[in-house]
């Protein structure tokens, strides 16, 4: 099973609703599509989206890093031997996780459908059902208000707010307003992308708590490489504390479990360079007794697949926010996980179960 070619493609899909973040605000998916084939004629699949703001890889770098330096070494190379491939890729170059995340999906789905198992199953096949949270996006209080609602309307129990785009209490008007559109139906968890300081965070999670606005956690509520700063508002509240941003590699999972520097990690295939070191950030926090969620930035159904079927092999994973394919106006996946609101199921097919990708 030997890799015989690595082709991209650029694809673009525009969003239903501008997605807001106290980082970015993104009206379309800009990804890379990547085909690698072998040489008995399988095929696999893999993407990537540019995210500058998080992980500093934009169309450009992702498709120049898979056919300028991933590529060339990894031709001709086994799968058979496939640790010593997802050795190659990631010792290939320094960074460029998205690209790197892109080629492992691709390689993961060929090495399931050698052994003709779903990629979960060959992972550890804890459950093939997830059941995905909703973003509602930074804008004003009465709007957030009103996504929240309609997205509890769809079905969906559990909403990831953004905040940290203004101050603090246009943040908790903010809060108010959905608690009082959704009521104590739904699950809120807040996600400030890195929005405030130490000390606004800790102040607003404790105020939020003496409101009773009943947070189920806070993710990543300061700047990424502010571990001292994490770890001070993790042990100041009593609010579980998320790690997001301040966790790409292994090394900075053991170094925020080392400290108890947060409650739990959440862990994005874009930011790990794929399932191969996913699952050692995984391993780690389960040792440690810290639970993870898995989540994808604004991403197709294809690459959100892939994610599904890590998080849904691993009794570790306990939250799933895989909710991007549903902001994008087209599906360009045929086959892939299935979405039943807000519950998802993997496909039985072999590998990934992607048939085909149009664009």
């Amino acid at each position: 099973m030997i890799i015989q070619d690595i082709e991209v493609k650029r694809f673009s899909v525009p969003l239903k609703k501008p997605f807001k973040t106290a980082l970015r605000t993104a009206y379309n998916l800009d990804s890379i599509l990547v085909k690698i084939t072998c040489d008995n004629g399988m095929v696999g699949w893999g993407e990537a989206p540019a995210t500058i703001v998080i992980t500093g890889d934009s169309i450009e770098s992702i498709e120049a890093a898979i056919v300028n330096t991933m590529k060339p070494q990894l031709i001709g190379k086994s799968l058979l031997a496939y640790e010593q491939v997802f050795h190659t890729l990631h010792q290939s170059m320094v960074g460029n996780s998205s690209a790197k995340a892109a080629v492992d999906m691709a390689l993961y789905d060929l090495i399931a459908q050698r052994c003709n198992l779903p990629l979960y199953q060959l992972l550890g096949g804890y459950k093939n059902q997830l059941e995905t949270d909703y973003t509602v996006s930074v804008n004003s209080p009465k709007e957030m208000g009103e996504d929240a609602l309609e997205y509890l309307k769809q079905g969906f129990n559990v909403l990831k707010i953004k905040v940290g785009k203004d101050n603090i209490d246009e943040d908790i008007l903010r809060i108010q307003e959905i608690r009082k559109s959704v009521g104590n139906q739904v699950k809120i968890r807040l996600d400030a992308n890195q929005g405030w300081d130490m000390k606004e965070a800790i102040r607003s999670i404790r105020k939020m708590e003496d409101m009773g606005l009943d947070i189920e956690l806070v993710e990543q509520p300061v700047k990424a490489h502010d571990i001292e700063g994490l770890r001070r508002v993790t042990h100041a509240v009593d609010t579980p504390v998320m790690a997001d941003e301040s966790v790409f590699s292994p090394a900075q999972a053991f170094e925020i479990l080392h400290t108890r520097a947060a409650d739990l990690l959440n862990i994005k295939l874009m930011k790990s360079g794929g399932i191969f070191k996913a699952q050692l950030i995984n391993q780690m926090a389960e040792e440690c007794g810290v639970p993870c969620m898995v989540g994808c930035m604004i991403e197709s159904r294809l690459s959100v697949t892939a994610a599904a079927h890590f998080a849904a092999s691993k009794k570790n994973i306990t939250r799933f926010d895989f909710d991007a394919p549903l902001m994008l106006l087209n599906d360009v996946v045929d086959g892939g996980v299935r979405y039943d609101g807000r519950l998802m199921t993997l496909p039985d097919l072999p590998g990934l179960g992607i048939r085909s990708v149009n664009v």
